[in-house]
């Protein structure tokens, strides 16, 4: 039998994109979710989502954000995201796991925020191959476990596959900041999950339109900080910057 694993990241408190993605997994007939980070931050609903991967999700690892909005208290920006959260998220935040690792027909998937370095260590899809080809080693932050064959990441929110000898690196995209397109994205891993036996494999790359509109309405009545530069990059997926980071 064929397992499917769906796979979202950087949902960055956009509650009508995950709304939408989550839709389109549970049409598709999908039980199993893994969160690779970025719940929080940017978007105006991070106590919600939280919430709703903590409900959802079988694994969420920890992002950049997830790390950040727990230790940093200077940004007035995060201040509001972390009142917004309470001390019961933030804790929930803290703990997360940095890795995801299993087999899955006759594959060893390793997946992780954004590096084999660190949540913080940004590999882009236009890197040297040497970049590239160091995700697939043990690190410290990884752990010295078996080598993996296919490596998924978040943390770009930009989706890619790209094949090397045996290996194959992809980014799963963002649910809730797409800087590529302008609708929310994930991917689905297909195979024999928890099998060291060779058969078919594939990484799908989804892409669910959602009611941009909507999310920066949202984000408008909340009062949310930095509101000019999120509505922006949500309309035209293209990053503005803003003073609480990428």
């Amino acid at each position: 039998m064929t397992d499917y694993i769906a796979l979202i990241s950087d949902l960055h408190g956009n509650i009508p994109a995950l709304e939408a993605v989550l839709h389109d997994i549970k049409r598709r007939h999908i039980s199993r979710i893994f969160c690779l980070g970025d719940l929080v931050g940017k978007g105006p609903h991070s106590e919600k989502v939280v919430d709703i991967c903590q409900d959802v999700c079988e694994v969420t690892i920890k992002g950049n954000w997830d790390d950040f909005i727990v230790r940093d208290t200077e940004k007035p920006t995060l201040r509001w995201h972390q009142q917004r959260l309470g001390a019961e998220r933030l804790d929930y935040l803290r703990q997360l796991p940095q890795t995801i690792e299993f087999w899955m027909s006759g594959r060893r998937v390793r997946l992780f925020h954004a590096s084999q370095e660190s949540v913080y260590y940004r590999v882009r899809m236009e890197d040297p191959r040497e970049k590239h080809l160091a995700m697939f080693t043990n690190t410290a932050f990884t752990g010295n476990t078996c080598l993996p064959d296919v490596v998924g990441y978040g943390d770009l929110h930009r989706a890619y596959v790209m094949h090397f000898h045996q290996q194959m690196l992809f980014n799963v995209g963002s649910v809730g900041n797409p800087l590529d397109m302008t609708q929310a994205s994930y991917a689905i891993v297909e195979g024999t999950y928890g099998s060291q036996r060779a058969d078919t494999f594939a990484v799908h790359l989804i892409r669910v339109p959602y009611d941009i509109e909507r999310a920066i309405q949202q984000a408008a009545e909340e009062h949310m900080p930095e509101l000019e530069p999120y509505a922006q990059e949500l309309r035209t997926a293209q990053y503005r910057g803003t003073a609480a980071g990428s």
